[in-house]
């Protein structure tokens, strides 16, 4: 008896391989034929066929088999012996997602009569809709075209990446407490979420309609808010901690879970990349006064990128850092329930060109904390447009605030006389009246609508007026480039930059 193996792989998903008997025994001089190949299966997509086995018979000796796929040569195997059998597997490729595949499988012997076989396989649609419900351990896609849904809290654990395409759209389910959904980057893990300007990643609730090539919800409005929780981002960078500490967990996730600790002392550290990215209707509360910021940096790292940053309708803050010296370019807030941007423990980095739209609950477009710790670092404001509301203030520094505030244009604040203290910018407390008088607190180019009657004085309290001159609505000289946010936010789709 002899054997004859033949292993074909074509385009990396057929596999068959024949075995040939060529014996003394007699066989029936019945023709050419072929069985085993079943008329129709159906795999999921990128799924696999298989084995099945196939045996092609041939009396007066077997020359060859031929497949075709939907009517294309795909391979051509020599064949010898009166009797071949052996397993078929076909793997779907990307391309034949939603389609039904037809393969004809045609046995010659050495007279040129043949047999054929014909199997019909329904390969299923891709699934766009993913739920994701234990932490991402290994380095993980989530792909353009698809949505994906937070189970719960997710972290991104050290040592793994998770890449976002662009045009993806991730949607936290609904809780609260323990059971609030949010997306954690952990210290040592990365991000790589780099949409574009014709197709951001979004960040929003279940309840959101929203589908990928999307940019406005077709049922939500941007004032909902605390639906899921948020988008954190935690490194190794310093931050002046109570205590002088080097590591402390981050406020919105338990501390139970040690995926929510940030701080170290690798200034430079790398968190990964942010780019086009919209985050929409977060901050859920896990307790008491402890809500999930839009978007939370806890100790990144200056080998971070973000930029192209849009956060609507959050419950807490819109940006909040802890600490750390990533620099952010491009960052608008609207809506935001607390504050809009929001520094706390000796962030070291620059805010360049931000726009702030108030809404009913934002209380300060700007809250400006100390240090906690004997580390001092100092951040930069630069370049922005800010569109108050009858609740919110300009701006509070508090806890010796440090940094330099420049380039910035307010408007449609109310008079800080007749709100309840509403609408002024103001240092609060020694500390930080301290830190203004020996200039680790610097302001310039501050420029302001004043309501009618209202001078600079009662906007700017505690000297801080000497850096501010008032402008007519829409003649400011300073602020921001609202051009960097055209087509991609929903706050230009929406028609809410038309005041920048």
């Amino acid at each position: 008896m002899k054997k004859f193996n033949y292993l074909l792989m074509l385009f990396s998903a057929v596999i068959i391989t024949f075995t040939s008997c060529d014996d003394d025994e007699p066989t029936p001089d019945n023709g050419v034929t072929i069985s085993g190949i079943p008329a129709t299966a159906t795999i999921p997509a990128g799924g696999t066929l298989g084995p099945v086995t196939a045996t092609a018979t041939a009396p007066d000796g077997l020359a060859q088999l031929s497949i075709t796929k939907d009517g294309a040569p795909l391979a051509t195997v020599p064949l010898t012996g009166t009797t071949a059998s052996a397993p078929f597997e076909y793997t779907a490729t990307p391309a034949d997602a939603g389609k039904n595949i037809v393969f004809v499988f045609t046995v010659t012997d050495v007279d040129g009569d043949a047999a054929t076989a014909q199997h019909v396989l329904t390969v299923q649609a891709e699934e766009t809709t993913v739920r994701v419900t234990s932490n991402i351990t290994t380095n993980t896609t989530w792909e353009t075209g698809k949505t994906y849904i937070l189970g719960g809290r997710i972290s991104v654990t050290s040592g793994a990446t998770l890449t976002i395409q662009e045009g993806v759209v991730v949607k936290g389910e609904v809780g609260t407490g323990a059971n609030a959904s949010a997306l954690v980057i952990a210290r040592g893990a990365k991000i790589d979420a780099q949409g574009t300007a014709t197709a951001p990643i979004i960040f929003t609730t279940i309840a959101d309609e929203i589908e990928p090539g999307m940019i406005e919800s077709p049922n939500l409005t941007p004032d909902l808010n605390g639906l899921w929780g948020g988008l954190l981002i935690l490194g190794n960078a310093r931050g002046s901690f109570a205590g002088n500490v080097t590591e402390i967990q981050i406020e919105g996730i338990p501390p139970s879970d040690t995926n929510g600790l940030y701080g170290g002392t690798n200034d430079a550290d790398n968190s990964g990349i942010l780019k086009f990215v919209s985050i929409r209707h977060g901050g859920a509360n896990i307790g008491e006064g402890n809500e999930i910021n839009g978007l939370t940096l806890g100790g990144v790292g200056s080998g971070t990128v973000i930029e192209n940053i849009e956060v609507i309708g959050n419950q807490d803050d819109g940006i909040e850092w802890f600490g750390g010296t990533v620099n952010v370019t491009n960052a608008l807030v609207w809506n935001s329930g607390d504050d809009a941007l929001d520094t706390d423990q000796a962030w070291a980095g620059t805010m360049d060109n931000f726009i702030i739209i108030c809404g009913d609950n934002t209380d300060h477009a700007l809250e400006i904390d100390g240090p906690e710790g004997t580390y001092l670092a100092a951040h930069t404001l630069i370049n922005g447009s800010v569109k108050g509301n009858p609740a919110s203030e300009l701006a509070d520094f508090r806890d010796g605030a440090r940094g330099t505030f420049e380039n910035i244009y307010f408007f449609d604040f109310p008079n800080p006389a007749t709100s309840d203290g509403r609408g002024d910018f103001s240092l609060s407390g020694e500390k930080t009246l301290a830190t203004f008088a020996d200039g680790s607190l610097q302001f310039a180019s501050l420029e302001t609508v004043l309501p009618d009657g209202v001078t600079l004085t009662t906007v700017f309290r505690n000297g801080t007026h000497v850096h501010a001159t008032a402008v007519a609505k829409g003649s400011n000289t300073v602020g921001a480039d609202k051009t960097a946010f055209a087509g991609w936010t929903w706050a230009d789709v929406a028609g809410a930059l038309a005041d920048f």
